[in-house]
């Protein structure tokens, strides 16, 4: 009788340890943002943390496949079950990274994107900010406005037939809305800064609003202080910002 339990013991064993693995990968994978956020780590340990825990996530797999094969040929149920269970949760813990890096192949390298690039609208209030951070004050320049126009040929200026101060009084709310810091609100200009939720990574955002004969002309600009490339974050943003406005003032 001992002979027959053994096996199923042993295997039990090593399900057991693939799902202490996968704990573990996912408090690396899931504290490395935060841990970066609150000041504990900073960016380069927090990608190592990061990378460490999608490591050992897939050693987690790596085992928890042995175990489930050797769990059906011995038709050990508890054993086969924690397995399953244990390539879910790799699945689930692996697939925001998955995606990240699916993005990171879509879009261009480029972290600065604005409605108008022939004349991007300028940091004022953020200087200090930008100037203390790895990335540019400055709009990069034709290089980045070309990819930026290739990959995204939608970011455009918005033309909304509305006052000025109507405008401008609908801006300031989205961008409290969206819960970023404001840190300008002048008569034709908005500055503010966007804080991402898991990494707390700083993104500024500054908007122009202009008077011409078709309307009321507004301009987004979107650039992140750190990394090369923002996997399209920085245009989704401007997307989603123009899109609440314009739907804010048609229902007022």
């Amino acid at each position: 009788m001992r002979r027959n339990r053994k096996p199923g013991r042993w295997l039990r064993m090593a399900a057991l340890l693939a799902l202490l693995l996968l704990l573990v990968a996912v408090i690396l994978v899931a504290g490395a943002g935060p841990a970066h956020r609150m000041g504990l780590l900073d960016l380069s340990a927090a990608f190592d943390m990061l990378r460490n825990g999608a490591m050992l996530a897939l050693a987690a797999a790596g085992l928890a496949l042995i175990t489930l094969a050797s769990a059906v040929w011995r038709r050990q149920v508890i054993a086969g079950f924690i397995s399953v269970a244990v390539l879910a949760g790799v699945a689930g813990l692996l697939a925001i990274p998955a995606l990240h890096w699916h993005q990171a192949r879509d879009v261009p390298p480029i972290h600065d994107i604005t409605t108008d690039v022939d004349d991007p609208p300028a940091f004022r209030a953020l200087v200090d900010e930008r100037e203390a951070a790895p990335n540019a004050v400055e709009h990069p320049g034709e290089r980045v406005a070309d990819l930026q126009q290739d990959a995204y040929p939608d970011i455009q200026p918005l033309i909304l037939d509305a006052s000025l101060d109507a405008v401008r009084e609908a801006a300031i709310a989205e961008v409290l809305a969206f819960g970023w810091e404001l840190a300008e609100a002048g008569d034709t200009r908005i500055e503010a800064t966007a804080t991402t939720t898991w990494f707390g990574f700083k993104d500024d955002v500054v908007i122009r609003l202009q008077e011409t004969d078709d309307g009321i002309r507004v301009d987004v600009r979107s650039a992140s202080r750190v990394g090369r490339s923002d996997l399209g974050a920085n245009a989704a943003r401007i997307r989603d910002y123009l899109g609440a406005l314009e739907r804010g003032l048609e229902s007022d």
